[in-house]
């Protein structure tokens, strides 16, 4: 956190549909930044990536500027993306609601890697697996 940076805020948000109104206005507004350059900043910047939930890291600073880094979809939402579900098993080891294939796998975690605890896309794989394993998605040998 920079010197003057007072709150740091993390919110997902979908790409490109920020605005004042709940959840944004009531997370952002006890912050006191002014909600509507928040929405039109991560309107302008999320516009590619439309229909994404995207987690969003939010620096309120002392004089109520920000600041703002868009991370990437979480692993779950680009499963359910991949696979073409709408939610995953409720009891996801013994039920199986989709397959994904090891390219798809992949992809998801060639996406994941810069916000995931690890170096490689092998160990990104593994990460991403595992999630789609709780949520019922059978990964393809």
């Amino acid at each position: 956190m920079a010197k003057d940076a007072v709150k740091k805020i993390k919110i997902q948000i979908a790409a490109g549909k920020a605005t004042p109104a709940p959840p944004v206005g009531t997370a952002l507004g006890p912050a006191g930044i002014n909600l509507g350059d928040f929405c039109n900043q991560f309107n302008e910047a999320t516009r590619d990536k439309m229909g994404d939930i995207l987690p969003v890291e939010i620096t309120v600073n002392e004089d109520r500027s920000f600041s703002f880094v868009v991370k990437t979809p979480p692993a779950a939402f680009l499963i359910k993306k991949a696979c073409g579900i709408k939610k995953g098993s409720v009891n996801g080891k013994n039920e199986t609601v989709a397959t994904l294939s090891k390219d798809k796998l992949r992809e998801i975690a060639e996406t994941k890697l810069p916000d995931l605890n690890c170096y490689t896309v092998d160990e990104a794989m593994k990460i991403i697996e595992g999630t789609a394993r709780n949520m019922g998605v059978k990964v393809e040998e």
